[in-house]
């Protein structure tokens, strides 16, 4: 007999060897019809394996959210059937669940092209309604491989060479056709669904390496309603029409050339925005008590093996080797240059906490294929931190940079903000023992300050544990962004050490804090979130002057001396072009405010305001229009300083 506990917290016992579906029937006719899969001690498996061991168990529906996973694997088998019902002789090689969604990789001599998509969903439109059961077989190895070699698979022979020896090779059937998977899946292919679709096709080498041949990948998203699909399939649109190397070029704020992959070449308005978001923090980070310093950007191999970087992350390093043999690495991160200057001085407690702060330049080899505009780039800037400090003021400190971190993120228009908690991954340094002290001192500072949070088991830094806060933009997109960790172990190992209280060495703890992350990152997130339309603190170019007639032009540039002198970020547009080609093209640019002037706001002394995004207009003299501009670019921490002040 086996005992099988259910979330109610009850327990009952059970022959060995009974099946999700058994156990759901002895619950209710009702919950085994509307069960997909069965959940065993966290683990997804068939509602038809047989259950043989002790375990928490957990009946899956279709409704349930872990289901979600189960439909876009099954949506990947059903759009691979569909390929070789309507294209013999293809080849299918691996179809995972991916973010929202799942792709497929096939091998096929004739190109598919956008055209055969809709080709290929109306034939999983008829397979999912066929509602072919699932079925799961365990097979010999050479059983399996002698079945696919007979079908033309070569790629399948090459994916069971590859699974270990001792583990079970499984091959899923819906009715006729059958794919090698480790499962699971769900009780039938009508249980797909009708909220998917096919997006697009790229190219994929085989595994990853591009001295494979190269396969054609489809990629799909897949959802539990038509209603979830068409919502998604509208973020998709606004995404779109937000993204950031679209709107990068029409601002004129940034571009990337083949000669520097990975490599921001910042235009004068996207540095004049990097600086405002530089400024922002700077401004944040003197008022908590930091102190800035830069670190150099290429220190000595020794230096990051004695820091644990070059065990850990040596790939994603940039390395030179100098003439008198002297290799060097271009930092990924700046906390080992910290800890030097920490070192640099006797410390002692009363010194602590001691907050140091940089916006060094970071480098980190990425994948060539991995690279996104801003996104994800190899060269970037972090609003890096540490703050070295004792055990006791663990938590104090965390505290507060939770308070400061939603602040921020409060400034920026983000309000919806998720913290995960990421521990121990496999690749780390340290001993276990003191990955415990280290767990335990962030999960005290997290309930301390009443947070709430997900665990994200495994993806700690390998030096320590660390809260990551994910943000959600505009469109509903999650993007994590600022990170807190616990560190008890670099600084050892550099032999970083201060004074206690009771007169001997002791080594600091070391916290690590990043707020916006990468600030090219954060970048390219803020003008997605704002689709371009930058409030105005932050806009590159804040106002344009732009004269109707060249009568005017003489007053424009008094009016732009005004603006600048205010300390305004103004040009001046007096082209001989008609008004409407220059609203647009401003528009365009998302330049937040326009000031029209023609000959008559020059006999008067006034312009005629227009905003970005509004068809309306109001005049006003010229000095209302800088008082509310010069009122409306203060950045929100001057004005909430203001504000207390007053």
């Amino acid at each position: 007999m086996i005992s099988l506990k259910f979330p109610d917290g009850s327990a009952r016992d059970f022959e060995s060897g009974v099946t999700g579906r058994d156990v759901a029937e002895s619950i209710a006719k009702s919950l085994a019809k509307k069960a997909v899969a069965v959940e065993l001690d966290g683990k997804l498996h068939d509602l038809a394996a047989p259950i043989k061991g002790d375990a928490a168990i957990r009946i899956i529906t279709r409704e349930d959210p872990q289901a979600l996973e189960l439909i876009r694997h099954d949506a990947a088998h059903v759009m691979a059937e569909a390929v070789q019902e309507l294209y013999p002789g293809t080849q299918v090689t691996i179809g995972p669940v991916i973010d929202n969604g799942f792709y497929y990789d096939f091998a096929r001599e004739e190109p598919f092209t956008p055209d055969d998509l809709p080709k290929i969903e109306a034939k999983m439109h008829e397979i999912i309604k066929r509602d072919s059961p699932f079925s799961c077989e365990v097979m010999e190895r050479a059983a399996a491989k002698k079945l696919f070699a007979g079908m033309g698979e070569d790629y399948k022979i090459e994916l069971i060479d590859a699974i270990p020896e001792g583990d079970d090779i499984k091959i899923y059937s819906q009715r006729e056709w059958f794919d090698l998977c480790r499962g699971p899946h769900m009780t039938s292919t009508g249980k797909v669904g009708k909220g998917f679709k096919l997006l697009k096709i790229a190219g994929a080498y085989w595994r990853g390496d591009s001295n494979n041949p190269m396969l054609q990948r489809i990629y799909g998203t897949a959802w539990a309603s038509e209603e979830d699909l068409k919502a998604y399939l509208h973020q998709l649109e606004e995404a779109e029409k937000r993204d950031h190397r679209r709107l990068g070029r029409e601002m004129d704020l940034f571009h990337f050339q083949e000669e520097a992959p990975g490599a921001v070449f910042w235009h004068a308005k996207g540095w004049a925005l990097f600086q405002a978001l530089i400024g922002y923090m700077r401004r944040r980070q003197n008022a908590w008590g930091y102190v800035e310093v830069n670190s150099p950007d290429m220190m000595e191999r020794t230096l990051w093996e004695q820091s644990g970087h070059w065990e850990k992350f040596a790939e994603n390093m940039y390395i030179a080797e100098t003439p008198d043999d002297r290799v060097f690495c271009c930092k990924p991160m700046n906390c080992p240059g910290h800890v030097q200057i920490f070192k640099n001085g006797l410390k002692s407690y009363r010194d602590l906490p001691l907050r140091i702060a940089e916006f060094g330049k970071v480098h980190r080899y990425e994948p060539s294929g991995a690279l996104h505009g801003l996104l994800r780039v190899r060269h970037f800037t972090q609003d890096d931190a540490h703050i070295f400090c004792t055990e006791d003021q663990i938590t104090e400190e965390c505290v507060k940079l939770n308070e400061q971190m939603l602040s921020i993120y409060r400034d920026f228009g983000f309000t919806d903000v998720r913290i995960k908690f990421s521990d121990r991954p496999a690749k780390r340094v340290g001993s276990d023992t003191v990955w415990d002290k280290a767990e335990a001192a962030l999960k005290r500072a997290v309930e301390a300050a009443g947070l709430s949070y997900e665990l994200n088991p495994g993806e700690g830094a390998f030096y320590g544990p660390k809260l990551e806060y994910v943000l959600r933009d505009a469109i509903g997109r999650e993007w994590q962004c600022g990170t807190i960790q616990v560190d008890l172990n670099m600084p050892e190992r550099l032999g970083a050490f201060y004074i206690g209280s009771d007169g001997e060495k002791t080594v600091p703890v070391m916290i690590h804090r990043a707020m916006f992350g990468s600030l090219e990152r954060f970048t390219g997130i803020l003008i997605e979130h704002h689709a371009g339309h930058l409030p105005l603190w932050l806009a590159p170019t804040q106002a344009i002057v732009a004269t109707i007639v060249s009568d005017a032009d003489a007053y424009a540039e008094t009016v732009l001396e005004r603006l600048r002198a205010a300390g305004l970020r103004a040009e001046a547009d007096i082209r001989n072009e008609k008004i409407n080609y220059k609203v647009r093209e401003h528009s365009v640019a998302k330049i937040p405010v326009l000031l029209v002037v023609g000959k008559r706001e020059a006999e008067e002394g006034t312009v005629s305001v227009r905003r970005l995004g509004s068809q309306g207009q109001e005049v006003m003299t010229l000095d209302a229009a800088v008082k509310m501009l010069v009122d409306e670019a203060v950045p929100p921490d001057l004005r909430s300083a203001a504000e207390k002040a007053a």
